[in-house]
Formats: structure tokens, sequence, C-alpha cells
């Protein structure tokens, strides 16, 4: 019995450390979401009103655990010539790194609500490659 409780007690402890891990502060998150759009937008260039919050730590719900979120908007192409219209996208950032993007309204509207939004040119100047 008291073989478990000790072997408990390290298993416990070694889900704390890696919650902390997995909530890593993503420092280059701009540059993620640079990569992760192009596989996002069927048309990732020529993209018009970018805006991107700092990243926030968001604190675990019943749908989600605590996760790192940046909110996004922009208005991407929706063919060659003509645009989609402006859309808000949540990103979630797992141990440091984009995890993925999250669209559905409700959603990002509960993770962007209180969200500060700043230009973001460079998801504007995404080069064809």
């Amino acid at each position: 019995m008291g073989l478990a409780l000790l072997l408990g007690a390290c298993a416990s402890q070694h889900r704390t450390d890696s919650t902390d891990e997995i909530n890593t502060y993503p420092a280059s998150y701009k540059a993620d979401i640079q990569a992760a759009i192009r596989v996002y937008l069927k048309d990732p260039t020529g993209i018009r009103d970018a805006a991107i919050s700092e990243p926030v730590l968001k604190p675990a719900t019943v749908a989600m655990p605590a996760r790192y979120v940046a909110c996004l908007r922009f208005n991407a192409k929706q063919t060659a010539t003509v645009y989609a219209g402006t859309k808000d996208v949540a990103a979630l950032f797992l141990a440091g790194r984009f995890d993925q993007f999250i669209d559905a309204p409700k959603a990002v509207q509960e993770l962007c609500a209180n969200a500060t939004y700043t230009p973001f040119p460079e998801l504007q100047n995404l080069p064809r490659y």
C-alpha cells in the first residue's frame, strides 16, 4: 500500500511538471502563425487588415485544457479577386509551439472576448512559394 501511494505521488508530481512545459509561452508565435496560415488558407497571399493579439494563457474549461491563445483577425481571399470578409480565428499553442486554429464563431468569441489587437503586417505580406 505504501509503495502504491509513493508511486502515485511521483506520477502526480510528473504531471504538474509536464503541465508547466505544455503551457510554455510561445516566443515565436508570429512566425508559427505565418507558417500555419499557409496550410489553413487556400490562398494565403494578399491578406488584408491583419491584426493579432499577444498570446494569453487561458484557464482550463470543460471543453479545453489551459492553453496559450493568440487571436487573429484578417480578410483573406475567397477567390483570386474576391475577398471573403473579416474573419476571427484563435490560435492555440502547446509547449510553446503552434498547435491548431479554432474558427468556430462561438468558441472564438469566448476565447478572444477581451483581446487587444495590434496590426500584423507580416501576415499581409506572405510571399508565394
